[in-house]
Formats: C-alpha cells, structure tokens, sequence
C-alpha cells in the first residue's frame, strides 16, 4: 500500500488533429465508418460534435507492461457529400517504452512502473534488521525512505544478549552475501565459530567442526557495536530517515517488517561476567530445556546462559535456575551476573508473502527457524529481496517461495518431529551429528542436510501442517499457518536442585539491589 495511492487509472494519451478542407458530415461518417472504428469504440463518442483536436484515450491494465505506442500526426484530409469517401494522410511516430530492469517478467515492471508513477517515497514498518536492510538498499537507489519504529531504538527490544547468523543453510558465507549486497560487516562486531561443544542428554561433550565458519555470534542491543546499530548507521548514511517511537499503520506501509506478536516459544537468559575463555556450548536436554535446547555463548570476558522453552511453563525461571547449575558444575565461569534478559518467537507460514501490495518480510513474514530459532539471515535476506522487488529486480514472492520457503518448511518438519522425541531422540540426533562428522570430515555437512528438502520432508509436510500448525486469519486480512505454544508433559513437573534453589535466592538479592529484568519469568 503506497502513501499516495492512484486516484484514477493510467493513461497513456495520444492527440490526432483534423483540420477538415470542407465541412464533414460527422453523424454520417460516424454510421458508415463504426466498423473501423471498432477497436477505438471507448472514444466513438469523441466524434459526435466537430472538435479541432480529439483526444484518444486508451487505458492500459496495471497488470500489464504497456506496448510502444504510436501518435498520429495529420497532412491532410478529405471528404466528399453523396456516398462518403474519406481519405486520410498521416504521418505515425513510434514511441518505444524502455524497460527499468533487464527482467522478462511483465508484472513486476507494471508494478515498478506503477510505483514510480506514484511516488519515489517508501515507507517501511519496523526499524529492525529485515526493515533496515530494506531501507538502506533502496536509499543508495534513490527512493525517499522512511522507516517508522514504535520502540525509541533498534535493537530496543533486545537487553545485549547474543546470538548467532548460522551458515548452514546456504554455500555461501553469509557475510560474502552482505558484502555482495554492499553491506559493511566491520560495522559491527562478530566473533566467528568453526567448533562448539554439542553436549549430549547424558551429559557427554563431543565437538562438531568444519573447517571454514559454522556460524558467528552477535550482540543484540542499542549499544554501538551490536548487530542493531551497525545496520542502522548503514540506513543513516545511505539516506534514509528513521522515525523512532511513532505508530504507523501497516496499510499504509510499502514493507512490513514488525516483530512477533503471539508466542510459540519463549527463551530465558543471565547475562554475567565471568574469566572462562570464548567458548560456544549447545546443550541437548528435554528437562532443562522443555521440547529445545539450552547454550552457552562466552566473549571476552561476557557470558550468556539460556534456556528455549518450546512447551508453555508455569514458574518458568526455575528452569533457567536450573540449566544455570548445570553449566556452572561442567564449567570453570567464574560466573558474576549482571542481568537477566528473555524474549519470544511466533512461528507461523502465511499463505502469502506479498499481500495488497505490502512485503512482508523477517518475523512479519513468518520467515523464522523453527527447528533451532534462528532468524537474523532470514530476515536480512527477505529484506534485501523486498527492496529488490520494489526495485523492479524480481518477483518477491516467486524468490521468497523458491529462496527462503523451502528452509522454512523444512526446519517445520524438524521441529514436528523434535516435539515427539524426548532425551532419547536427541541422543540419537546427536550421535548421527558425530557420525556424519567422521564419515565426511565436516560437522557442517548434516546439519545442512537437516534443511535439505527431500522426498521424504515433501511427505510429511501435509502430516506437519495438520498436525503441528493452526490456520489463523489475521486482521490485515493475511492467513497464516502458526505453532501454537505447546502445552506442558508430565515428565516436565521436577523438583528443583538445592544449586538451583540457591541460584534463585542469589538472582533475588542482586534484583533487590538492582539487576535488571527484561522480562516476566512467573508463567511463559
């Protein structure tokens, strides 16, 4: 939805001037020249008074790339009384239409087209990294970029915690892709990880690797060198204007790009000071991390333990409490904590991903990870392509579709069968990690097969959809098929260790001195 919509349609005007010798009689040529004048019928009724000049009129479908069009010039015309005779002498210009992108694909450029006709200002929803990535891209084109953010900051709904852009669903290195795209990755800082410690349901450590880079963790957050900033200075210097704690409507935005709304699941974390070296550890265990999995993310000097809950809790914070002890008995931290910080993920597949001319991208566009939550390439990526499409480039849903949604629905299946499993399944999925590492040398390579769309993802996606998803009707008018957060299991009712009854007394005394807590740990 653009800011100044069309009024009325597109019209591409050509003027043919008669300067008639004698007088015509017009009623009588109209009758004896309709035949003729079949393919101009709209404008017949030009022809019913003697004008000096008569506009033709020939309205083209939005849809369609219009053809070159002819103007007619007149040298001379004739006519006689009795049987009519006409003859016309005209002279015909061809005008040629220039496309505004090497593409083939006729409806995107009548939306480009209709774009430009309209106006050069774009209005963006969201200042997070899929709205800012949008916005940058389409300010060094030259659009008029506006970006509308309720919160007084990107990365405002962050409290600095960490998190990591994987590269295993794609053969590029995401920060080549940024580069190609003209992003500055010294922007902001990034600790990258070729090796983390996968620690098993029963406690036993192994070590997947490659040797180029599985991931890199960034901070999230308002301070200068996280990941929010960097990308908003990117906006900043490119042109576009940043309007920070306004509301805007998303009808009358071009791009979408809000965050979750509703909550599939829910992650907990301490953030702490600690002497442990950097260190990245991935923790598969069903007690501690209800139907996910917990991590440790170490750099320099600055810790992060946190919990996914992907089934709802009552008392939620005991299990981070509790996965807080258990990394403090299998690791030297050190551990000072400094603040507790917690967020949400909505996992949903909307049947559309452009809708009444808005793009939806990132968390607005349900382009998230449900198997290990990962959203940050996403994001960026269907922000880039949405700019892209407005551009005239591509076609944004025929590129999410073939690009993003394949990834999407396959880590869905994943997340299906996970839910159905227990520590015993995730014993399994951990030793087949380590033995896919053995066979082929690269720790990387199965989790790129997790992603994989295959014969076998293609037949349970049917079984996933009913099973796992509930259709939902939004009030923008969109449909989407979202995970509902899943109910607790009996085997999640526990007693808390005497560790973790001590943690939480430790986390009482430094709130009441002042430790912030970003969210509400008493019911997820």
């Amino acid at each position: 939805m653009f800011s100044s919509g069309l009024t009325e349609p597109i019209r591409w005007a050509m003027t043919t001037d008669f300067t008639p010798n004698l007088d015509i009689d017009w009623s009588a040529m109209l009758l004896s020249t309709s035949s003729s004048l079949s393919s101009q019928a709209s404008n017949s009724r030009l022809l019913t008074e003697k004008p000096s000049s008569i506009p033709l009129v020939i309205p083209t479908k939005l849809t369609m790339l219009p053809h070159p069009s002819e103007s007619t010039n007149p040298l001379s015309s004739a006519v006689s009384r009795g049987p009519l005779a006409i003859s016309i002498c005209t002279a015909i210009v061809r005008h040629e239409i220039t496309r505004l992108k090497s593409t083939d694909d006729p409806t995107v450029q009548a939306k480009v087209m209709i774009r430009n006709i309209v106006s050069d200002e774009v209005h963006i929803l969201g200042a997070g990294l899929s709205g800012l990535a949008a916005a940058t891209i389409l300010a060094r084109s030259g659009k008029d970029v506006h970006v509308h953010e309720i919160r007084k900051d990107s990365g405002a709904r962050f409290d600095g915690d960490f998190q990591g852009i994987e590269n295993w669903t794609g053969e590029v290195d995401f920060f080549d892709e940024l580069a190609e795209w003209g992003f500055d990755t010294n922007e902001f800082k990034s600790d990258a990880f070729g090796i983390i410690d996968l620690i098993h349901p029963d406690d036993v450590v192994t070590h997947p690797e490659t040797d180029g880079v599985a991931f890199r963790v960034v901070e999230r957050g308002t301070a200068g060198h996280t990941i929010d900033q960097g990308f908003k200075r990117m906006a900043l210097e490119s042109g576009a204007k940043i309007h920070y704690g306004t509301r805007k409507p998303s009808e009358e935005c071009d791009i979408v790009a809000a965050g979750p709304r509703e909550s599939s699941a829910v992650a907990y974390g301490e953030i702490f000071e600690t002497t442990h070296r950097n260190i990245v550890a991935f923790q598969l265990n069903d007690k501690l991390a209800p139907g996910a999995y917990s991590y440790l993310i170490i750099i320099d000097g600055i810790g992060l333990i946190c919990t996914c809950l992907w089934r709802k809790q009552r008392k939620s914070g005991r299990y981070l409490d509790e996965t807080i002890a258990w990394y403090e008995e299998n690791y030297d931290l050190n551990r000072k904590p400094i603040k507790r910080v917690g967020g949400k993920g909505d996992f949903g597949l909307p049947t559309k991903y452009e809708h009444e001319g808005r793009f939806y991208v990132g968390e607005a566009g349900g382009l998230q990870d449900f198997m290990w939550g990962f959203g940050m390439r996403y994001a960026i990526t269907s922000g880039v392509l949405s700019a892209k499409a407005i551009l005239g480039e591509l076609d944004y849903e025929k590129e999410i579709r073939g690009r993003l949604v394949p990834l999407v629905r396959a880590s869905a299946i994943n997340r299906f069968l996970m839910n159905r499993v227990g520590d015993r399944g995730f014993k399994i999925v951990a030793n087949q990690w380590m033995r896919d590492q053995r066979r082929k040398g690269d720790g990387l390579s199965f989790m790129r097969w997790l992603y994989k769309p295959g014969l076998i993802r293609r037949a349970l996606w049917p079984i996933v959809k009913i099973g796992m998803l509930r259709k939902k009707v939004l009030s923008d008018g969109r449909v989407v098929h979202r995970m509902p957060f899943r109910k607790p299991l009996d085997r999640d009712t526990w007693e808390p260790s005497e560790r973790a009854r001590e943690i939480r007394e430790e986390w009482d005394s430094i709130r009441k001195g002042g430790g912030k807590l970003s969210f509400q740990e008493s019911d997820s």
